[in-house]
């Protein structure tokens, strides 16, 4: 998002995180030998039309975004997909290729991680010193960010408070990191598993990853900035951190450029997916926020431990989560317990009119053969082998260049 203003869902900001990886599946630094490949010299930062390219805190990840806010999210599929094929060209010199979902199954990252070393290096050494980056909560996390402006206090506080009670159910639409280290871990996210704990040492940078019942620019500086600043100040003596880049929450005030920014979402195998996804999430919270399911006040009263409570569950299991608590499913005008993947279908139906038809084929794929960390857990069929783990994750990496859903 750029320093203009805009009003809600008048323009969109997408980032799409993926892994570099050698032929044998193993991370691949090179980051930088790739942005040096396309701009000719060492640059972090590269325009590529519609789409740029970044570097992230670790040297084996590379972010997509849109360049610049956008109101046409249709395109966007096509767009990631073009730029995903041009880097896969680039990095064959280096027998490397982009791998798609929010986990590497294999990286160790006591021993894979190398930090990028370049421009902004001394923030991610800072990072590092303070919350020792070689672990899966840094450097095996790829994600897709979803930026949506906002105005003025009075939009903020609408879309905050649709965004809140939204977070918990976004790991049963998406969650895609199932296997750490050869072995399912027993959560569907495991990226938001280590999400949640990755800055314990100073707790007010996540919080309870829901983010506090504030719903204007003044409260949020005085509950969440403030006491991240205090926090921060003994590790940070040069003053080099900024409080919107600490900001860990599940979803992010970007005051600096009047946005909000949802990180909940793990990466899918292909824009194809992604992008199908932030359309679904995106038009849900048009209806929360035109107050078709649930008044803002009824939003706005949401405790964040009863949110967290949900996001936990649904970290663990995903779309198979069963939701009982019945105050929260009246803000969907749900009146019994439902299973998350039922829910996802019943909010798909309400918006599906809205949502542009090339995005409906992926949604009904996802929303009926469940989640990419549920399809990959069928694909692995208990054989957590090396060889057929790269095999399934091979096909993974196909479908991204290709831009296909994956079938097990």
């Amino acid at each position: 998002m750029s320093a203009k203003r805009y009003h809600l869902f008048e323009v969109y900001g997408i980032e799409l995180e993926y892994m570099l990886v050698s032929n044998t599946l193993k991370p691949a630094a090179i980051v930088d030998k790739l942005l040096t490949k396309k701009a000719g010299k060492l640059t972090s930062d590269i325009e590529n039309g519609a789409i740029a390219w970044s570097n992230e805190l670790v040297a084996h990840v590379v972010e997509l975004k849109t360049n610049g806010p956008t109101a046409d999210l249709n395109s966007l599929p096509e767009l990631f997909h073009q730029n995903v094929v041009e880097i896969n060209q680039l990095l064959k010199e280096f027998d490397t290729y982009l791998l798609p979902t929010a986990a590497h199954p294999l990286l160790n990252p006591l021993t894979d991680t190398e930090l990028w070393k370049h421009s902004y290096s001394e923030v991610y050494e800072l990072y590092n010193r303070i919350f020792n980056c070689k672990g899966h909560g840094w450097s095996n996390v790829q994600s897709t960010h979803i930026n949506l402006p906002f105005y003025d206090d009075k939009e903020f506080e609408k879309l905050h408070a649709a965004i809140r009670i939204l977070l918990p159910l976004i790991p049963g639409l998406c969650a895609s990191s199932p296997i750490l280290e050869g072995k399912y871990t027993g959560f569907k996210d495991a990226r938001l598993e280590y999400y949640k704990t990755n800055q314990k040492e100073i707790p007010e940078l996540t919080g309870m990853v829901i983010p506090e019942r504030v719903f204007s620019k003044d409260a949020y500086y005085r509950t969440i900035f403030e006491p991240i600043k205090r926090a921060i100040k003994p590790h940070d003596t040069h003053n080099i951190l900024d409080h919107h880049f600490l900001n860990s929450r599940g979803a992010i005030a970007r005051f600096d450029r009047n946005a909000i920014e949802i990180r909940l979402v793990d990466i899918q195998e292909c824009p194809k997916a992604d992008i199908a996804i932030c359309a679904l999430i995106i038009e849900v919270l048009k209806i929360l926020v035109d107050e078709k399911l649930s008044s803002l006040e009824q939003q706005k009263n949401c405790l964040e431990p009863d949110l967290f409570h949900i996001l936990n569950t649904t970290i663990k299991d995903a779309e198979t989560t069963v939701i009982s608590n019945l105050d929260y499913l009246q803000l969907f005008k749900v009146s019994n317990s439902i299973a998350v993947q039922e829910l996802w279908q019943y909010l798909f139906e309400l918006t599906k009119k809205d949502i542009h038809e090339s995005h409906h084929e992926a949604l009904s794929y996802m929303l009926k053969e469940g989640t990419l960390a549920t399809r990959i857990l069928k694909a692995m069929n208990n054989n957590f082998s090396e060889t057929h783990m790269a095999s399934v994750y091979k096909h993974l990496a196909d479908c991204l260049n290709k831009n296909k859903m994956f079938k097990p």
